[in-house]
């Protein structure tokens, strides 16, 4: 196996608490468009479905029109805020000492969200892990020249990191994340370690049903197979 380099790790249900967080703001910001009862249920079906992927991209489909999607994301960053103020955000256990111990293994650390930037550093701000990680991607970091970025399940994000931290290869990149959506960008990006983990919304069989090649209890078991 070739040397791992390059780490990149989703954010709510891998290495931070989810406890309904998102959810909870799709189902403010899917109340605002104010739908038909049929229509509330598909859409938040569809929330669900998606988990993991970028929260204006999973909008946009539901609402078919730029500025209701716009306006409903407004209310799911909303939300988002007053769960981070409340307190609502921690590590999840075994995500720092995990951090701590890729870093001191010479891995370069990113942390990937479908979230916005202002409320992954939001999120980033209350946990104080700046200095245990080299970078942080939303699906729009991953865009350039006029092209928007895309968020998972395209490999942008993964691929992105490796590109930026300096990656010897996608043999030497490893992603790890809760959801199908995570499995399947590390997948396209041919990452040398693609990894699930039961921390989050993603069951052991939607994993599967994903192709993830390593399933792990938590993000603490990771260490093993990436410095190994």
């Amino acid at each position: 196996m070739t040397r791992i380099t390059v780490a990149c790790l989703d954010m709510g249900g891998t290495t931070v608490v989810d406890d309904g967080m998102v959810m909870a703001a799709f189902t403010a910001a899917i109340t605002g468009l104010d739908l038909p009862g049929d229509a509330f249920d598909q859409a938040m079906a569809y929330a669900k479905e998606t988990m993991g992927q970028s929260k204006i991209e999973v909008l946009r489909h539901i609402t078919g029109d730029e500025d209701r999607a716009q306006q409903a994301n407004a209310a799911f960053e909303r939300q988002c805020a007053v769960a981070v103020q409340d307190g609502q955000i921690a590590p999840l256990p075994g995500a720092e000492d995990t951090l701590r111990g890729l870093r001191a293994a010479g891995i370069k650390v990113c942390l990937a969200t479908g979230f916005a930037p202002v409320t992954r550093d939001a999120i980033l701000g209350v946990l104080g892990w700046g200095d245990l990680i080299d970078l942080t991607l939303s699906p729009v970091d991953t865009g350039s020249a006029g092209v928007p970025g895309r968020g998972r399940p395209f490999p942008d994000l993964p691929l992105t990191a490796l590109l930026r931290l300096g990656g010897d290869s996608v043999g030497s990149l490893a992603v790890v994340g809760d959801t199908p959506s995570d499995i399947e960008s590390g997948l396209r990006a041919g990452a040398g370690i693609v990894a699930g983990v039961l921390t989050g919304t993603g069951s052991r069989a939607d994993l599967e049903r994903a192709g993830a090649p390593l399933i792990l209890d938590t993000i603490a078991d990771l260490l093993p197979h990436v410095t190994g």
